[in-house]
């Protein structure tokens, strides 16, 4: 799916009256700067409004934080105070903006549909001169496609047994989610996880920190700068106790 390069902003955003409530916030404006990095987040993902790591894998808080670069009580805040005034809708741990066909730019989508037409375009006179050549491309393209679907067989395989053994660790699920995504980013770098390497991430994992939270953010990093490894974090979390309580 292509990424769309803009979106939609009305003149008037610090005029709006759920803008206005949140500047009073503790954090207020921080929360805007997630909220404009959330809305941005949205159009690169370019999926109705939808926010998510990947298809399969929900922007958790930490995950967030990390992409945000925001600490994790400022996050937590400002999806509840998100979700509170109707900006957004978190369904099955996804993430959506909620009138989303407002931040959409008219010209940016129909760059994109124009894009789209033209990559068609080429991949149907692709087949069509395949078809010319005859039979031989055709047997090529043939032994391709099993080749092709024999290797995504084994790597699907392989991703199922380290889905299995990340289930079977004995820690929070919030840890379990974050290897998870991390198991998902050495996918889409080509380094896939092995069950040993995953031994080797959990000894220096612990090594580095028992704190759990401290963990999520370590991964996290990882995921964010597609590092094959994990290190320690180059600044501590601060942790806060900010919350909507007696304000909203």
């Amino acid at each position: 799916m292509e990424t769309v390069k803009w979106i939609r902003l009305s003149t008037g955003l610090f005029d709006n009256r759920k803008i206005k409530a949140i500047e009073q916030l503790p954090d207020g404006d921080t929360i805007i700067v997630v909220w404009l990095k959330l809305l941005i987040l949205a159009g690169e993902i370019n999926d109705s409004g939808c926010v998510y790591f990947t298809k399969d894998i929900p922007f958790t808080e930490s995950l967030l934080s990390t992409q945000f670069q925001r600490p994790l009580p400022v996050i937590q805040l400002a999806l509840k105070t998100f979700q509170h005034f109707g900006m957004i809708e978190i369904v099955d741990d996804m993430i959506y903006v909620t009138n989303w066909e407002r931040y959409q730019n008219a010209e940016g989508l129909e760059q994109i549909r124009e894009k789209t037409r033209e990559r068609v375009q080429r991949h149907r006179e692709k087949k069509r001169l395949e078809a010319a050549d005859g039979g031989c491309n055709v047997t090529v393209t043939l032994r391709n496609a099993i080749d092709k679907n024999r290797e995504d067989k084994n790597r699907e395989e392989k991703r199922r047994t380290i889905q299995t053994a990340i289930a079977e660790l004995s820690v929070s699920e919030s840890v379990k989610d974050a290897l998870l995504a991390f198991s998902e980013m050495r996918n889409r770098i080509k380094r896939p996880l092995t069950e040993r390497a995953l031994n080797i991430l959990l000894n220096k994992l612990n090594a580095l920190s028992h704190d759990e939270e401290t963990q999520i953010a370590i991964l996290n990093e990882s995921i964010l700068h597609g590092w094959q490894s994990v290190f320690a974090l180059k600044q501590p979390i601060i942790k806060d106790d900010h919350t909507l309580d007696g304000i909203l």
